[in-house]
């Protein structure tokens, strides 16, 4: 069974923009807080940020604050990442989870931030 799916990375230009998404299956999904986290090359993976079910987030990365914006559609079992001002240091996999309770990583999604 998957149960959690992200997609929507890519190759970028510093400065660009890129809309993340994790599907996740509707029994994680569901009344759970979602967190996005990344893994950078030769890195831990860290928390990136979470949002409640009812949409209040939370950034824990100042690096990324005033550029990631994190968002759900409850109806879709899916959380987004919009990533903007992209920088090289933001390259990494990016993985979604549930904070509270994780299930097995998915393979997360690629973004890489070069000129």
């Amino acid at each position: 069974q998957v149960q959690l799916v992200e997609s929507g990375g890519g190759l970028v230009q510093p400065g660009g923009s890129l809309r993340l998404s994790c599907a996740a299956s509707g029994s994680i999904f569901e009344r759970n807080t979602m967190g996005w986290y990344r893994q950078a090359p030769g890195k831990q993976r860290e928390l990136v940020a979470h949002i409640t079910p009812a949409g209040i987030t939370s950034i824990w990365l100042g690096s990324v604050k005033g550029r990631f914006t994190v968002s759900r559609d409850n109806a879709k079992n899916t959380m987004y990442l919009q990533m903007s001002s992209l920088k090289p240091e933001d390259t990494a996999v990016y993985y979604c989870n549930r904070p509270g309770a994780p299930v097995d990583w998915g393979q997360g999604t690629q973004v890489t931030v070069s000129s």
